[in-house]
């Protein structure tokens, strides 16, 4: 019995020495990832670009606002498919469905034309990508033991899919969309996450027992109440769409008001339930400046598809020999290192043991290594073009960023979790996501012709204060954690 302490898989079964279904999650979250960066890498085009090139012709500040409240509304997703999850039917079936989900969404964008395509299209990925982010994640957390030292490394290798899958997406969506039309480079994402599918669905009865109960079940007489709850819901919605009160150009505000909201009713309702104990509530209230700091982190990062796109298609000096590179491949390249690094990052935390650095103080890292990314763009303002290794090299700095705050904070977002709560701890680090990706959409429209340097100045050293601010607060945080490093 002791071996449980450790790990959940009998010896000699492994996948790089881990268990042996984190290959099966790995390569689920690598081909919904595939899909989910292919189609975002031209989605601000398609909605931006003239008719005449396929495009919808939409205003650019209002393409790159709307690109924003798509992202955050993926990630807001994820607590409604947490809370299914955890009270309706567990998991692993939350996972199967969702990814079925998020595929029709992709045929959805490719078949049907015009505005409809991308309502339907959108709407059906943005939910089934929260269902399948949360699951995912929590799946990845229960080949584990709670002091399995492997965690934070298997978190790292599962990003790794993560990023392979974000890497191949756009370049071959974005080859796709400049040789034969957008439709084409949807309808790609679409059998890229049928193929993922087919993988998960090969392995799914091999994970571990508890994956496929319900953790919380809701009583059968409330289920009722939550239903009509549900569907009032989407009334008002419908009413508030309709009636214009919310309207493409305030979608994205309102999203980011909903986010905090959704947050401040999560960590209340965990903090005041009594399925929580003292330990368990400490750990809970030591989420909250680490949320703080992701929401920051994410705001800056997730700038890649808004203005970070915008500046690669209209700045970047994309010739090579007399041949244009699609504007999309510049997402492709914070994929490509973070596939590199990923492995050296978890050795790296493998290696170090319980001397790794703690998670607040990655956090504070990160924040700060975001800063001077954006600083560094200031210097580049006065080139007409800028030349495509510098910005190589600002991406370089994102994902330095990125691996000390991302794996770190889904793997920390499961060591903090409260027994009842586990899927919504997840979904939770997800809300900091949606609420820094909706932001990352509303300030590109900062971004105009005349106001880079301030746009730079102001957002690198505000990353670069509240990274130090994080830092100095180490102490205190790390005794609310309770143990948790």
């Amino acid at each position: 019995m002791t071996s449980l302490n450790t790990t959940r898989e009998p010896a000699g079964k492994t996948f790089f020495g881990h268990p042996r279904m984190l290959f099966n999650l790995f390569n689920v979250e690598m081909w919904e990832r595939f899909s989910f960066y292919g189609m975002q890498g031209i989605l601000a085009y398609y909605m931006y670009f003239e008719v005449s090139k396929g495009g919808l012709g939409l205003d650019q500040g209002l393409s790159l606002s709307l690109v924003g409240a798509y992202g955050g509304t993926v990630y807001l997703s994820t607590i409604f498919g947490a809370w299914v999850a955890d009270r309706l039917f567990g998991s692993e079936r939350v996972l199967f469905y969702t990814a079925i989900m998020i595929m029709c969404g992709h045929i959805a964008l490719a078949v049907l034309p015009g505005v409809v395509g991308l309502t339907v299209g959108l709407l059906l990925v943005a939910l089934g990508s929260g269902g399948l982010k949360a699951t995912a994640t929590t799946l990845v957390g229960s080949l584990y033991a709670e002091k399995d030292n492997r965690r934070d490394a298997g978190f790292s290798i599962f990003y790794m899919g993560v990023n392979t899958g974000a890497l191949i997406g756009p370049l071959l969506t974005g080859l796709l969309q400049t040789r034969l039309g957008f439709h084409y480079g949807f309808g790609l994402a679409a059998i890229g996450m049928a193929i993922g599918l087919t993988i998960y669905a090969l392995g799914r009865k091999k994970l571990p027992a508890s994956t496929h109960h319900v953790t919380d079940p809701l009583p059968g007489n409330l289920r009722i109440r939550y239903g009509i709850g549900v569907l009032i819901g989407i009334a008002v919605i419908i009413v508030l769409l309709t009636t214009g009160l919310v309207h493409a150009d305030n979608l994205a505000t309102t999203i980011a008001i909903v986010v905090v909201a959704a947050s401040v009713i999560y960590f209340v309702v965990i903090l005041g339930s009594k399925k929580v104990d003292g330990t368990e509530r400490r750990r809970v209230t030591a989420f909250i400046p680490l949320y703080i700091a992701s929401a920051a982190f994410w705001a800056l990062f997730q700038q890649q598809f808004t203005f970070i796109a915008v500046y690669s298609e209209q700045r970047l000096d994309r010739n090579f020999f007399g041949w244009e590179m699609p504007a999309s491949w510049t997402q492709s390249i914070n994929p490509v290192f973070i596939i590199i690094f990923a492995a050296v990052f978890a050795g790296i935390w493998t290696k170090m043991g319980d001397k790794q650095p703690s998670t607040p103080l990655k956090f504070g890292g990160a924040l700060v290594v975001m800063g001077i990314a954006f600083l560094v763009f200031i210097p580049l303002n006065s080139l007409e073009k800028t030349p495509l290794l510098a910005l190589a090299g600002i991406l370089f700095l994102f994902t330095m960023a990125e691996l000390l705050l991302s794996p770190i904070g889904l793997s920390v977002a499961t060591k903090l979790a409260p027994v009842a709560f586990t899927t919504q701890m997840v979904a939770l680090f997800y809300l900091s996501v949606s609420l820094g990706t909706t932001l990352a959409g509303i300030l590109a429209g900062f971004y105009t012709e005349g106001n880079e340097v301030p746009y730079f100045l102001v957002l690198g050293a505000t990353s670069i204060v509240l990274g130090i601010a994080l830092a100095a607060s180490v102490k205190p945080i790390k005794a609310l954690m309770s143990g948790v490093k």
